[in-house]
């Protein structure tokens, strides 16, 4: 059975409110509360998060930090594909959700002859890039690098070339392409999108998942059919954001949305979603505790993390029986 190996990530360069740098420690505090030895039972490698640039003159407003975030990612992309050269599961706890670019990069770096799949949950498409953010925060990004896509059609700004040379440069770490394709790619409870987003999601016909779908079929079989929807993926890769939680119980995240899962909802999908044996690397993301009083949300989150740790080492030893 391959061991879990937790990366811890502490970047929150990404973002647009500070404070996400701070979640790996409230999950700790979450676990101390309830009494468990999670954070006993896996080995865990921080990756370097260049944060103390926060304190820097930004001049990429395009894209805030963009030169920091390649570094950055640089370095967790290493850490991911180190992980399965030891032949050990990845498991991604990060600041921002713009490091789960550095953990596709990983992924495809290590396996660049596999199909990769990516299922995206979260309340938001993290499709836009320097040419439509409006915004220029880089968590709304990751998945624009993985796809190498501009959306010049939509585009609204002129990034300087110095942007446009580091959006280059991440569109082709870990791998010199794109790493996934629109069709090996799935949303749920997606809800939170601008027009730029729309447009291209729907030209591309991406599959998400709404919160109305979720209730009316159930986290199972909404798990089962983005599991088939990705048929065509020899490998596939979870990226797990709190705020897919309804905003009642996600307080404690950068961007807290309406309309979204509960925690026994998102435990359920987790659970279903981890037990296809091609999941080779999990990720949850965004947890601020600056922004809860009560460390609600960590504590929540550190369910959901038991949940789908519980899941992955299920899902590796029968993977290590049928052997």
């Amino acid at each position: 059975m391959k061991k879990i190996k937790l990366i811890e990530v502490r970047s929150e360069l990404g973002a647009g409110t500070r404070g996400a740098s701070m979640g790996i420690e409230a999950l700790r505090v979450a676990c101390w509360d309830k009494g468990s030895d999670y954070f006993r039972r896996f080995n865990s490698v921080s990756v370097p998060d260049l944060n103390y640039t926060l304190f820097d003159k930004d001049v990429f407003p395009n894209a805030h930090r963009i030169d920091s975030i390649l570094t950055v990612q640089k370095n967790i992309a290493r850490a991911v594909a180190q992980t399965f050269d030891t032949d050990m599961f990845p498991l991604v706890l990060s600041g921002d959700h713009s490091n789960a670019h550095g953990t596709i990069a990983g992924i495809k770096s290590a396996y660049p002859d596999k199909t990769l799949g990516v299922i995206w949950i979260d309340a938001h498409a993290d499709i836009h890039s320097p040419y439509t953010s409006p915004s220029g925060n880089v968590h709304g990004m990751p998945l624009a690098m993985a796809l190498n896509w501009d959306n010049l059609n939509r585009q609204i700004n002129e990034p300087a070339p110095e942007t446009v040379f580091f959006w280059n440069s991440l569109k082709k770490l870990g791998f010199d392409g794109p790493k996934i394709k629109s069709e090996h790619l799935v949303y749920i409870v997606v809800r939170d999108t601008e027009e730029p987003e729309d447009f291209i999601i729907k030209e591309n016909g991406i599959k998400n998942f709404s919160y109305a779908e979720f209730t009316a079929k159930g986290a199972k079989q909404v798990a089962a059919e983005a599991l088939e929807r990705l048929n065509g993926c020899d490998i596939i890769y979870i990226s797990f954001d709190v705020d897919s939680l309804d905003s009642k119980f996600s307080k404690g995240t950068g961007t807290p949305v309406e309309i979204g899962l509960t925690v026994e909802e998102a435990k359920e999908l987790n659970h279903y979603l981890l037990q296809d044996p091609r999941v080779v690397c999990y990720e949850m993301t965004e947890i601020n505790p600056t922004l809860d009083t009560e460390n609600t949300m960590a504590e929540n989150a550190f369910e959901i993390l038991e949940t789908a740790t519980a899941a992955i080492l299920q899902k590796e030893s029968k993977s290590t029986a049928i052997q």
